[in-house]
């Protein structure tokens, strides 16, 4: 046990910085994204508003539990079902800090593998509710969408204090965008903290008790042709039955990574966050039980497609890496590059905390839990 806390912590300490990086950016772009006009730009699913849903999502809060909440509050205002699903996805798999935690735990070629599979599995997915679901049944959806029924994170998901006057830059800086860039870096923090620590204390665990055989023999590792079919159809089931989301995902990608699991299984592994089953028992709430089980069979469908062709993209292209050193037992506390940028970033995350404590920000946290 004391193996494996250690290396959560040290897993921890190692993606760090990349966290109040990837925050601290995903804080400026909502600060500067209002969320009243998203509905209206997604009324359809053609493949413009995809694209648009897609970088509306990209350009949102990486909590899981949030987005889910957001999506069905975007049904509710008349946005499309399927562009909503599309914003959905893309707001927990193209965010800056999801990239950035794994280039620094992984390897570069998975932050590229993520943002080019995102995008096909949101395409996929549309292809599929619209070839699979009918209109009788978003309806459905819809009535039961509008039922208000509480999930998780419905404050998070509602809230909306971006700056939309004047150019970028005087926005982002004013004294109204600071404010909000503090309250959304704060807001993304206590959202999305206790899936980040489960998935760092999962990967200690996994990586500490689970031998080496174990992950060798389920990723079938001693038959590499069928292992790349086999790591996209399994990653996404490990993900289901791990309760953990969103970025706390990638600490365990690491693990399974390191233990064998195929390139575009981690891929999947890393898709399948929107079907924990948590986030399964909201979507009956959200949406009724028949759309639950659609919403599971295409997003899984989507997901073991997308990884596949990111597998055998990458793999035409050598850019699979061929060795497994993901940061996991390697990681250890030393006054290096990481120390530092740690230290800076502190401090950096220590003064939009000083800020949101001072601009009336703990009352707001009450006010939305």
């Amino acid at each position: 046990m004391g193996e494996a806390l250690y290396m959560a912590a040290a897993m921890a300490w190692e993606i760090l910085w990349p966290l109040v990086l990837g925050f601290t950016l995903s804080a400026i772009v909502q600060a500067v994204v209002s969320k009243r006009a998203m509905s209206k730009l997604l009324p359809d699913a053609s493949p413009k508003t995809l694209a648009v849903a897609t970088a509306l999502g990209a350009a949102s809060s990486s909590c899981s539990y949030a987005a889910v909440a957001l999506a069905r509050s975007l049904v509710r205002k008349g946005a499309d079902f399927v562009a909503a699903m599309a914003f959905e996805l893309a707001s927990t798999n193209l965010v800056a800090e999801l990239g950035i935690v794994l280039a620094v735990l992984m390897g570069w070629e998975f932050t590229l593998a993520e943002f080019i599979g995102g995008p096909i599995m949101v395409a996929i997915m549309a292809l599929l509710f619209r070839l699979l679901v009918s209109d009788q049944l978003v309806r459905a959806a819809r009535e039961q969408a509008e039922k208000g029924l509480a999930g998780k994170m419905e404050g998070h998901a509602e809230m909306d204090m971006s700056v939309t006057e004047g150019p970028l830059l005087r926005r982002i800086s004013s004294e109204k965008g600071r404010t909000a860039i503090s309250h959304y870096f704060v807001m993304d923090w206590a959202a999305i903290w206790k899936d980040i620590a489960l998935g760092l204390l999962l990967a200690g665990v996994m990586a500490a008790f689970v031998p080496n055989g174990f992950w060798s023999a389920l990723f079938l590792q001693g038959h590499p042709t069928l292992a790349k079919l086999w790591g996209p159809v399994i990653g996404p089931l490990v993900a289901v039955i791990s309760f953990v989301c969103s970025v706390g995902n990638v600490p365990l990608a690491a693990v399974l990574w390191n233990g064998g699991i195929s390139f575009g299984g981690v891929i999947s592994f890393l898709f399948a966050d929107l079907i924990v089953l948590p986030i399964l028992n909201i979507y009956r709430r959200y949406y009724g039980v028949k759309m639950t089980g659609a919403i599971l069979g295409i997003f899984y469908v989507s997901m073991v497609l997308a990884a596949l062709a990111v597998e055998f993209g990458f793999q035409a292209l050598g850019l699979v890496p061929s060795q497994r050193h993901a940061q996991v037992v390697e990681a250890a506390f030393r006054w290096n590059y990481t120390t530092f940028l740690n230290i800076g970033f502190l401090l950096l995350g220590a003064s939009l905390v000083v800020r949101f404590l001072r601009t009336g920000g703990p009352k707001m946290l009450r006010e939305m839990a």
